[in-house]
């Protein structure tokens, strides 16, 4: 899966490490940058993702949903002693989510050189893997960003229980992002850099079965949320951001774009993992039935 890259530059290049989650059903591929990147591809864009794991020691089922990930999505994938591995459960209302391995930095120095300046990129950290200010190597047409994994902080001892910090990035790098997305909880740990992006570009955040608030500017866009079965909400915001980028980078308009991005989310909770990633002709019917409704 990382031997070899298919010559040319992708529309959309993601960062992040991809994770195995462990679930009620046993453990599963998951990561922003493999729920992004499938989003993408499925939108019809080429994707490419740099990430970082431990191949070999991949529960069989993980390696097989990234072995089918790779069909649509090139992957370069650093080796790693470990991969990033998470298991999140609700405690009074609330995600606690524990940390017990982690998959280290991620080196930008691998980038091949044409996946350096594509027309898109989201940079989808979730574990602390790469260095904000690494990213003055690359020079992309639209830069989206999900700082989550900027803010979660972790004992040295694994398994952890993750916390978050305040996130605290430069003027420079805040006023390079063109939009920036985070969950309702991540809010108050990234405010400085929500609201330094939304004065100059899109930050939005998602606010689960409730749609989300975007800043567009100091412009208020309240977007709706979109009906749909709930079987696992896991990855949901991911794709979210994964439409919104992608949308916005092909230069769509912003409440189209919203609205959309919005449409993916919901469809994705409707199955397990990865598998509920949406095609784009199916957001594009839900987003097109809800608007004709009176």
């Amino acid at each position: 899966m990382s031997a070899s890259v298919a010559s040319g530059a992708p529309d959309y290049v993601v960062i992040g490490h991809f994770t195995v989650d462990i679930t009620p059903w046993g453990r599963a591929l998951g990561g922003t940058a493999i729920y992004a990147g499938l989003t993408a591809a499925r939108a019809g864009l080429r994707v490419g993702v740099l990430t970082r794991g431990n191949l070999a020691g991949l529960p069989r089922q993980v390696r097989e949903e990234l072995e089918m990930v790779s069909r649509e999505v090139e992957l370069v994938i650093q080796s790693a002693g470990a991969t990033t591995t998470f298991a999140n459960e609700e405690v009074a209302g609330r995600r606690v989510q524990t940390l017990h391995a982690w998959g280290g930095e991620i080196e930008l120095s691998g980038l091949p050189a044409d996946w350096r300046a594509p027309a898109i990129m989201h940079i989808a950290p979730v574990a602390q893997e790469l260095e904000p200010r690494s990213l003055s190597r690359v020079a992309p047409g639209y830069l989206g960003v999900t700082p989550q994994g900027w803010v979660r902080r972790w004992a040295a001892r694994l398994p952890a229980r993750v916390r978050f910090e305040e996130l605290k990035l430069t003027n420079e790098m805040n006023a390079r992002f063109d939009a920036m997305v985070v969950s309702s909880e991540e809010l108050a740990a990234t405010r400085e850099s929500f609201d330094a992006v939304s004065k100059r570009g899109l930050a939005v955040v998602t606010r689960g079965r409730r749609g989300a608030t975007a800043l567009d500017r100091g412009h208020v866009i309240e977007v709706p949320g979109y009906p749909g079965t709930q079987v696992d909400t896991t990855g949901a915001g991911d794709v979210f951001a994964g439409m919104l980028f992608l949308m916005r980078g092909r230069g769509e308009p912003i409440v189209r774009s919203l609205r959309h991005a919005s449409a993916a989310a919901a469809l994705s909770i409707g199955a397990r993992g990865i598998s509920g990633v949406p095609h784009f002709e199916q957001v594009a019917e839900l987003v097109e039935i809800e608007e004709s409704r009176p």
